[in-house]
């Protein structure tokens, strides 16, 4: 890839539009090479609003509160998914059910709060999401790619469950969203057209050519040189350091893993024409770039809590669960094709479940007392189920797990020991999962 100053310019611009959220490259080595030396890698699958669990995973066929659905046999003798997930249940025995989680936070951004960082809402520390902390640990150790990308996140039910926390600014992901700029929501794309992604504010706008672009940079550059180094600290030094990264990953290879046009029609349509399948081929590329950390969330056509089905559930559920099944079966064959499910742990979550009983207007509602989330790829039991549900689905018979238990065993997968310290902003040891892993599930 040659030198481009209009490339880097485009992300100098990008990056300073977005200084306040933070790109996260480091150069530290960190943890990073496990496995006989082979680099580890993290992918969140993030289904904001809360997935019904007895419409996807914990079905309960025959009972008053099981709903139309009907279940397809996977892989694994005895497992079996909804019928909307059937191209997934092909790669059963890659995953791993947790059929009994219990978090006690029914509240969409309490919730989302302590299932993705472990710590309760109104803590006095700036905890950080998991990804964030897991990204430092496993970071690919090169200054050019980004240890934590986060692909169409739903982050404004509560931006700090997203974060990076006490890890600071530079540890928050990279974020991509739609290509349509302006407003904030999915285009209107035909069926036939698979939706656009690419990293946000990554062009500049319209009216300013490449010479002022190389106009601007040299003065940046003046700028920069005449501010006394012993100055630059604190915020300033976020902001200069974010500008000379961005520049970096201009130029970088990395570079031409968000275009997805070098792919072909066949494997861009193979994942799914959707903004969720879009995203899982994005993440499939930046995994085979070196990324060390993706998450993909399913919020479908711009909605936030995409999952959040208190009227017409079943409908909701029918068309998420079928975005849901192309794009993460697809994404697993690609991976496993490529040598790449070995290293990848795959996480599928959202912030609760829902409930057992449908309400007058077709809907399940809030559930945080008995749900589900899976689990696959490397450092998983392929085929494993831990914790049952009633009859009813109302309350757990078996094995229950609280999210500290859920995280450590995230963190295990991953090569990372849980009780691995970092120091917040109090000078506190904070533990990246304060609870015991689910050997169970542990491959």
């Amino acid at each position: 890839m040659g030198f481009s100053r209009r490339r880097c310019m485009q992300a100098i611009l990008a990056l300073g539009a977005t200084a306040g959220n933070g790109v996260c490259w480091s150069s530290r080595l960190g943890a990073a090479l496990r496995a006989g030396g082979q680099q580890r890698h993290l992918l969140v699958l993030w289904m904001p609003g809360g997935p019904s669990q007895l419409d996807t995973f914990d079905l309960k066929p025959g009972h008053a509160h099981g709903g139309p659905f009907q279940e397809t046999a996977t892989r694994v003798p005895g497992l079996r998914f909804s019928e909307h997930l059937s191209k997934l249940a092909g790669w059963a025995n890659h995953l791993a059910l947790v059929r009994s989680l219990q978090t006690k936070e029914g509240d969409h951004s309490r919730g989302t709060f302590w299932v993705r960082t472990g710590h309760r809402p109104g803590s006095s520390v700036q905890a950080p999401a998991l990804p964030a902390s897991l990204a430092q640990q496993i970071t690919s150790g090169s200054p050019e790619i980004p240890d934590y990308v986060s692909i169409l996140p739903s982050t404004s039910i509560n931006p700090a469950a997203f974060g990076a926390g006490f890890l600071g600014a530079a540890r928050e992901p990279l974020t991509v969203g739609y290509a349509a700029a302006g407003t904030g929501a999915a285009p209107a794309a035909s069926a036939d057209d698979p939706v656009d992604l690419r990293v946000e504010h990554l062009l500049p706008p319209a009216d300013v050519d490449s010479q002022r672009l190389q106009r601007r940079q040299a003065y940046w550059n003046l700028l920069q040189h005449s501010f006394s180094a012993s100055q630059r600290s604190g915020a300033p030094a976020t902001h200069d350091t974010i500008y000379r990264r961005a520049m970096q990953l201009a130029e970088s290879r990395l570079a031409a893993a968000f275009d997805l046009r070098q792919e072909s029609d066949a494997v861009r349509r193979a994942y799914g024409v959707t903004a969720f399948g879009q995203g899982c081929l994005m993440a499939r590329r930046l995994i085979e770039y070196g990324v060390p950390v993706v998450e993909v969330a399913l919020s479908g056509s711009g909605n936030a809590l995409a999952w959040d089905s208190h009227a017409d559930n079943f409908s909701v559920v029918r068309r998420l669960s079928q975005e849901l099944d192309w794009g993460w079966s697809q994404l697993m064959a690609d991976l496993d094709q490529r040598g790449l499910l070995a290293t990848t742990t795959i996480v599928w979550l959202g912030e609760f479940g829902r409930t057992p009983e449908i309400n007058a207007s077709g809907g399940r509602d809030h559930f945080p007392d008995a749900w589900s989330c899976v689990l696959g790829g490397a450092g998983i039991q392929g085929g494993a189920i831990v914790g049952k549900t009633s009859a009813d689905g109302k309350e757990i018979v078996d094995r229950p797990v609280s999210i500290p238990e859920l995280l450590a065993t995230i963190t295990r997968a991953v090569g990372v020991d849980p009780q691995h310290e970092n120091i917040s902003d109090q000078r506190r040891p904070i533990k990246i999962a304060d609870g015991q892993p689910l050997t169970e599930l542990l491959s």
